[in-house]
């Protein structure tokens, strides 16, 4: 039986299940401090046992981006606050190479805040 997290993944149509894949791929290597879970229906991503990113679908473009927790400590051009006051988010083209420079970059910043 599959876990929830992998139904998930599974669940969605190309080529937003291969872009999801990528970045789950991209964050658990990123780090080996990284761990994966399941929270609020959508795959969260903790470091160091505190909730670091979660993935999730844009209801209106149907494409995936990076929810960061605290994403709202740093300032970085690809990240939209939108209404919200801790987190922002990272859009990821589904269709394009990942953004892997601007999520080191990010990733990196964040991780140093931990």
């Amino acid at each position: 039986m599959l876990r929830e997290i992998d139904q998930f993944y599974l669940h969605q149509n190309d080529p937003v299940r291969s872009c999801l894949i990528a970045l789950r791929n991209y964050i658990l290597t990123f780090n080996d401090q990284f761990t994966e879970t399941w929270k609020y229906k959508m795959p969260c991503y903790c470091y160091k046992g505190k909730h670091f990113c979660y993935l999730w679908i844009d209801k209106k473009t149907r494409e995936p981006y990076v929810l960061l927790v605290e994403g709202r400590q740093i300032d970085h051009p690809d990240l939209e606050a939108g209404d919200r006051s801790r987190m922002k988010i990272l859009r990821i083209k589904p269709n394009e190479d990942l953004p892997v420079e601007t999520l080191n970059t990010i990733f990196e910043q964040l991780v140093r805040l931990v």
